[in-house]
């Protein structure tokens, strides 16, 4: 008789499941949902595109992760029913197919559990990553181009769209850069911990016969910034003064008062507006000037941070945060957390959950202590 009993298994993974799902907060994503699902339907949608691309882009982030959340909770129903099944029919393959999904599950469960520990401010946007290749010559631009390999492999073993921007061939092998953008829920988030300085080593296929090369390249991690398209300004953000035109040598061009002066209290900004026929003209004419000083400010604003969020990455000896060693021990080392992974081709075909995980975890302890 089958002897098949994983019921400790799937208990831990209810447990560690009903803690997601209170972070989560299913009924508030649904809600979610709601709200931007009406808010795509209307018709004049696409009149403006810049907040359509929004509302679309949001509401597809929010189904993708709602679907996580009830693809995880439906198969644990099924590897249940499947479990009894094995036992009731003593039948070893459907056993067997149990354990791997519940392998699986155990996997997908550890990845949700760690994204619920990304809770910084840009951490649930999608991210632009741009790869440098380093010191090192030929090595580091072949670098460069195994790590931009690396990260498109990750991204299509989880399905996440992929944009590339830009990439700049080398003259010899590889790539001095490449950007592209993956457009994922809490792809800033989870990639943001690879950002930093990565080092190769490895017996060079460029070089003499069996001389072993040391390069870098480094990876920067931006979020996706929503562009500033217009800025509203509450009527309690200004003061408004009017006063009379005057023309060269203080000839006045009119006897009412229809010139504008407004000053922007938070920022300090003062736009003055007299070449208009009327006060109301003079008005609407410097709101104008003053949201769009107010918008160049917020995206200088929104550079400054990007800037600050991507840091300084020099892409040689003395800051690297992971090593890949290609000869001799065969391994993937990161510096930071300790993570050992004793398999560097399947790292360098997209397996890296295990170093993303090890290291959203590390950053959680740093930032807590």
């Amino acid at each position: 008789m089958l002897d098949f009993d994983p019921s400790a298994d799937i208990q831990a993974l209810r447990s560690t499941f009903a803690d997601i799902q209170a972070v989560v907060d299913v009924d508030a994503l649904r809600a979610e949902i709601a709200r931007l699902s009406e808010e795509a339907g209307v018709p004049d949608l696409w009149d403006d595109p810049a907040k359509a691309q929004k509302v679309t882009s949001a509401l597809s982030h929010r189904q993708s992760e709602l679907k996580r959340v009830t693809d995880i909770e439906r198969r644990l129903d099924d590897v249940e029913v499947l479990v009894e099944l094995a036992n009731e029919m003593d039948d070893e393959d459907s056993a067997e197919e149990a354990r791997h999904e519940i392998a699986e599950l155990q996997d997908v469960v550890s990845q949700l559990e760690v994204q619920t520990l990304l809770d910084g401010e840009y951490d649930e946007r999608s991210a632009v990553v741009t790869i440098r290749s380093g010191a090192g010559g030929d090595d580091a631009t072949d670098f460069a181009e195994m790590l931009l390999r690396m990260y498109l492999r990750w991204a299509e073993r989880h399905k996440y769209p992929v944009k590339i921007m830009d990439t700049s061939y080398a003259e010899g092998a590889g790539i001095k850069s490449a950007t592209f953008e993956i457009d994922a829920p809490y792809a800033y988030g989870t990639l943001s911990v690879e950002a930093g300085t990565h080092r190769l080593a490895r017996i060079s296929p460029f070089g003499s016969a069996d001389k072993r090369q040391t390069s870098f390249a480094a990876v920067e991690v931006i979020p996706v910034m929503e562009e500033a398209q217009e800025v509203e300004v509450p009527e309690s953000d200004i003061r408004v003064d009017v006063f009379r035109s005057s023309g060269p040598g203080g000839q006045s061009v009119n006897t009412t008062d229809s010139a504008v002066r407004i000053t922007h209290l938070p920022t300090g900004l003062v736009v003055s507006m007299q070449n208009e026929k009327s006060q109301i003209q003079n008005r609407a004419a410097a709101m104008r000037v003053l949201q769009t000083r107010l918008l160049l400010l917020k995206r200088e604003e929104e550079a400054a941070t990007k800037k600050e969020l991507a840091g300084v990455i020099t892409a040689s000896w003395g800051d690297q945060m992971r090593s890949y060693f290609l000869y001799g021990q065969q391994l993937v080392k990161d510096l930071r957390t300790g993570y050992e992974v004793g398999n560097p081709a399947s790292v360098f075909d997209g397996d890296l959950d295990g170093l993303i995980s090890a290291g959203i975890r590390w950053r959680k302890r740093k930032d807590d202590d």
